[in-house]
Parts: structure tokens; C-alpha cells; sequence
């Protein structure tokens, strides 16, 4: 049985209208001994209907999500709901406040953190409030993302390989109705403790992207999330489709499984790129270099393509470490 947690919503999010309110989040220390976090969250509810959880904010240096979901939740107008839309643009609160991946109460990956703990520390907490109070109410899940600080890609929307073909189907068709400029079925490289998994694992529609990085964000990516917020919308059957829903653009359906997609760093110096971002590369093709700082007259250690396919990802900072992110590749499915 799950223990009760000591998060209190101040709205009730199964009231129909638009309400904006917080998660309050006992957070006693020692500048406020009875203090809370306020962790804002806004729903629009109009009745029976599906339910969509959309998230920003996972990583505090993210800013896509964030944006994207306040937009949305100040414009959207209840009324012509089926259903509703909860939104936490800051899941993270305190690394978003922090403008940092992590947060900086207790040094926790908020993406590594599900199914959390009730009696846990900030972040877990938030992370079982989620898991065992918003989750179960869902029917699928948009978790914004972008590469923050240290990472850079071209704007795509992601789902996962599933074991269950009917479940895959739905997130596909979900991936392809948001429509980012790719829709990538995406190999994680770590997947325990993430929404991602506590998602699926109940057999919900999960949906995340990435879109660009480098801790900005730009205008085009901004509204690649709005517009595919929307559709997404209207392909749940929560939100009517009419002239105000952008078209559905051209997307390219790629994936990232098998060997010569990710390559990391096994050098540390300064970083540089030899090809730019969605261009079409070749096995063995050089990506990148890595130049020694404490030997400038030693040649660049060079970091070659695994196999053919289109750059999507990147090491974003000027200096790069051994086991860094360095590069991935991605391959059109047929």
C-alpha cells in the first residue's frame, strides 16, 4: 500500500474549469523552519474525458517545456474541452529556480527519481506524488524536453521500443500527431528512475522530446512544442480540432537502436565539432576532435561515425570530459 504523501495541491484538480494553483511541499530549514515549496501546477477540466499530464521542467536547465506549457495552460479554454489537461510546467522546481539539471536541495536527478519515496527528500517526494497521485488519473503523458547546458539537438519528439506492440502503437501514433520535425524511437542509455519507465510501466501513452539545448531557447523550438501540444490535443479527443490547431507538418521517423548511434568521449580537452547538426554522415566518417589542453603540440584525438545516418545530437560546452556525451546518430526507418 502506498504511504500517504505530504504533498497538498492547493486547487482541486478534479474540478471542472481552469484553476492555477501549487503543490505544496512541506520544506522546513533552517531560514524557514515551517516553510513549504510552492510548486506551481495548473489544470483545465470540461467533464468526462481523457486526461493529459503535461510536464516541463524535469531538468532545471530546460526551458522549452516550461514555456511551452505556460503558454498553453493561459490561452486554453476550458469550455470546449473533452476532458482535461493538467500541467506541472516546473517538475523540478528547484532546479529550475537554480537554472541547473539537477536540483540543488539534494543533489537529485529528478529523471532518475520515480517511483520515488513519500518520506524521501524534495525530489523524491515530488517524484511519488506524481507517480502515485497524478499517474493513475492519466491516460497519457507529454514530458518536454531539450538538451539544457551541456547538450545540443535537432528538435525531435521520442517514444520508446515496448514489448507490447498495441502499446507501442499508441505512443507511435501520439509521436506522429505532435509531429516535431523527427519523431525518433529512442534508445536510453539509462532508463531506471524515469518517468519515462513509471509511465509505461502502467501502460500509458508516453511522449517526450528534445528540442535543441545549449540552456536557451530558441523561437522555432518554442513553437514546435505549442503546435505539437496541440495537435496532441486533438488527437487525444480532449481538444476539438478547428482552424486554430496547426497543420500537421512532414516528419521523419527514425530510430536510434543498434551499435555506432551514441558515441562518448574518451578524451578530455577542447571540443571540437566537424560536422554540423542534421547532416547525413558515413561510417567512419570523423565527427569530432578533442584537442589537449596541456600538450597543444600533440595532434587531436578524432571520434568517427559508428555507422551512417543523420547527426542529431551533440556535445554542446567547449571542453568535453572522458565519458561525456559526444555525438548520436540516427537512421530513417522504412
Amino acid at each position: 500500500m502506498s504511504i500517504k504523501s505530504k504533498i497538498q495541491p492547493s486547487i482541486d484538480l478534479s474540478k471542472d474549469g481552469k484553476q492555477f494553483g501549487y503543490l505544496d511541499t512541506p520544506y522546513s530549514r533552517n531560514d524557514s523552519a515551517w516553510g513549504a515549496l510552492r510548486i506551481p501546477v495548473s489544470v483545465a477540466r470540461n467533464g468526462a474525458g481523457p486526461t493529459l499530464l503535461i510536464t516541463g521542467g524535469n531538468h532545471g536547465d530546460e526551458y522549452e517545456g516550461p514555456i511551452a506549457a505556460m503558454k498553453l495552460m493561459r490561452k486554453i479554454d476550458p469550455s470546449v474541452l473533452t476532458g482535461r489537461v493538467i500541467a506541472i510546467p516546473f517538475l523540478n522546481y528547484p532546479a529550475v529556480l537554480a537554472g541547473a539539471r539537477v536540483s540543488p536541495i539534494d543533489d537529485v536527478n529528478m529523471n532518475r527519481a520515480f517511483p520515488g519515496n513519500a518520506d524521501g527528500t524534495i525530489s523524491y517526494q515530488i517524484s511519488h506524488y506524481v507517480n502515485d497521485i497524478i499517474l493513475p488519473e492519466c491516460d497519457a503523458v507529454m514530458d518536454i524536453h531539450s538538451g539544457g547546458k551541456t547538450l545540443m539537438f535537432e528538435a525531435f519528439a521520442a517514444i520508446h521500443h515496448l514489448d507490447d506492440p498495441e502499446h507501442f502503437q499508441r505512443c507511435k501514433d501520439a509521436m506522429l500527431a505532435f509531429s516535431a520535425p523527427i519523431s525518433l524511437v529512442l534508445k536510453e542509455l539509462d532508463s531506471r528512475g524515469m518517468l519515462d519507465t513509471a509511465v509505461e510501466d502502467m501502460g500509458k501513452i508516453f511522449l517526450s522530446t528534445e528540442l535543441g539545448g545549449g540552456g536557451t531557447a530558441l523561437a522555432d523550438n518554442v513553437r514546435i512544442a505549442e503546435d505539437g501540444l496541440l495537435r496532441l490535443l486533438v488527437h487525444l479527443g480532449i481538444l476539438p480540432d478547428s482552424d486554430d490547431v496547426p497543420t500537421r507538418p512532414e516528419t521523419q521517423f527514425m530510430d536510434t537502436a543498434g551499435d555506432g548511434c551514441f558515441n562518448q568521449s574518451n578524451d578530455e580537452g577542447m571540443f571540437e565539432m566537424l560536422v554540423d547538426l542534421g547532416a547525413q554522415v558515413s561510417a567512419g566518417q570523423p565527427l569530432a576532435q578533442v584537442h589537449c589542453l596541456q600538450h597543444p603540440d600533440r595532434d587531436p584525438q578524432v571520434y568517427f561515425a559508428g555507422r551512417d545516418g543523420r547527426l542529431i545530437g551533440r556535445h554542446h560546452p567547449g571542453l568535453i570530459q572522458q565519458g561525456d556525451f559526444l555525438s548520436l546518430i540516427a537512421y530513417d526507418i522504412v
